[in-house]
């Protein structure tokens, strides 16, 4: 059995994943929002998104999904299927990927009664706990043990986090952005500060016509290695509105490091004789 009692809180630099849950989304019926958002929120706390699957509403896919995950050391966010309707499956599938039971957590049960009681207020009628369709509500609330609420600004239901075997942990949130985006927010900002990096970031690149990318390799490779802890780029395009077929190649890192970093690439440059674009530079 797992220990699901806390996020991921290790020192090292783990990689951030996102998994979207919804025939709705690979049907394409509706459009994913989550993926361009959530690296949004990670590039504003100087951190980046490492990789992306997406899932129809299949119990066994989406077990073997979230097993991976957990398996991994990887700060993950699951956005969809916590639902209570028979198409949702992400919380039951939750506890199968991590092999304990699912049962109603006390504070999402709070939450959850607290919500509708507010409901009812606002609608001017009595609350009734025991009307068949309060008590399946409560079904929002039931968690893979030992599960850790995330607040939902928007209408009180929670999401929940999972620690994973491999030291990473899995924050799943609804599917919808109003209320996802906030707890994603949430939980960066509570569990993750200390990841954020707080320094200067740059990119330097230019654009170059009439090559390819194997050719360029050999001085990619060369510029990595001869300057720790900066990025090399390759972006090419073959029907650029502006520029046509060409190579962006660039840099990235530390303000200090590209500063001697990008000299060094455009000295390596030379030798191929190649006809150049404007150069660019992002932070």
């Amino acid at each position: 059995m797992s220990n699901t009692s806390s996020p991921q809180t290790s020192d090292l630099r783990p990689e951030f994943g996102l998994i979207i849950v919804g025939d709705e989304i690979l049907s394409g019926k509706r459009a994913d929002k989550h993926m361009p958002k959530l690296i949004e929120l990670l590039s504003a706390r100087g951190l980046s998104l490492d990789w992306a699957d997406y899932v129809g509403d299949s119990p066994e896919r989406i077990t073997r999904t979230l097993a991976r995950a957990f398996e991994s050391n990887s700060i993950v966010f699951s956005c969809g299927g916590i639902g209570a309707t028979p198409d949702d499956h992400t919380r039951q599938c939750a506890g199968k990927a991590l092999g304990v039971d699912i049962v109603l957590h006390d504070e999402a049960e709070a939450l959850i009664r607290e919500r509708m009681q507010d409901t009812a207020k606002e609608q001017g009628v009595p609350y009734e706990p025991d009307r068949h369709d309060n008590v399946h509500r409560l079904n929002m609330g039931v968690f893979p043990v030992g599960s850790r609420i995330i607040p939902n600004p928007y209408n009180k239901i929670p999401g929940f986090t999972c620690q994973g075997t491999g030291g990473g942990a899995v924050h799943f949130v609804p599917g919808f952005p109003v209320m996802a985006w906030p707890m994603m927010a949430w939980v960066l900002d509570t569990h993750y500060p200390h990841l954020f990096q707080h320094e200067a970031w740059v990119e330097k690149s230019i654009v170059i016509f009439g090559s390819m990318e194997a050719t360029l390799t050999p001085l990619m490779e060369a510029l990595e290695r001869d300057h720790p802890g900066v990025k090399v780029f390759s972006l090419p395009s073959v029907d650029h509105p502006e520029h046509g077929r060409h190579i962006e190649l660039g840099v990235k890192g530390a303000p200090e490091k590209v500063a001697h970093a990008y000299p060094d690439m455009l000295e390596g440059l030379k030798p191929f004789h190649l006809k150049f674009g404007p150069e660019l530079v992002r932070t």
